[in-house]
């Protein structure tokens, strides 16, 4: 399967210019091709986590506000639903920055936020009517059944804190699985 994805010129050059902002100014050692490697394995992760319910293993992963909003949104879904939540690395198409901010707080705190969008394709049986507009494929390699699969896109914005003084972690700070979380 050839999946060619496009992203907005203008926002292209936008992200790369704040990427670079972050490396001149933040983090000598700040590369975005890194991170969107990293954000890919965290996304892959996370979502695996989640839809296993396992909620006390993202709690270094993800705000605690977001983990509050998370537990009451995952377990009311129904399993199938649950189960589309996950996107094992290999499934996954298609990553693009989608857009990154800088900025700094009353406190003088400074803060970068970095969403990324993620296409992948997932066997879980939900019913097409739930997801419009996701794309349903059908894939067969060699003498094997064919299978079904749908193309759901997620965005994870990631968080860093880039105060002196404060631990270099990322965190999650936005989820969204478009048509599962809403």
């Amino acid at each position: 399967m050839l999946i060619l994805g496009f992203s907005n010129p203008v926002n292209w050059v936008r992200t790369r210019i704040l990427a670079f902002l972050i490396w001149a100014y933040f983090d000598k050692e700040f590369s975005i091709k890194e991170f969107s490697e990293g954000a890919k394995q965290a996304f892959a992760h996370v979502s695996r986590l989640l839809s296993q319910c396992k909620f006390d293993l993202l709690e270094e992963l993800v705000t605690k506000e977001l983990l509050l909003v998370l537990k009451e949104k995952v377990t009311s879904l129904p399993d199938s639903h649950r189960d589309a939540l996950a996107a094992d690395m290999d499934e996954i198409v298609y990553t693009s920055t989608g857009d990154i901010s800088i900025y700094y707080d009353d406190k003088g705190r400074k803060f970068v936020n970095i969403l990324m969008c993620f296409w992948y394709l997932t066997s879980a049986n939900i019913p097409s009517e739930t997801l419009s507009g996701a794309g349903v494929f059908q894939v067969k390699l060699g003498n094997q059944n064919v299978e079904t699969k749908q193309l759901l896109s997620a965005s994870y914005e990631f968080q860093r804190e880039f105060t002196q003084g404060v631990k270099p972690n990322w965190i999650i700070a936005r989820i969204d699985h478009a048509k599962l979380l809403e």
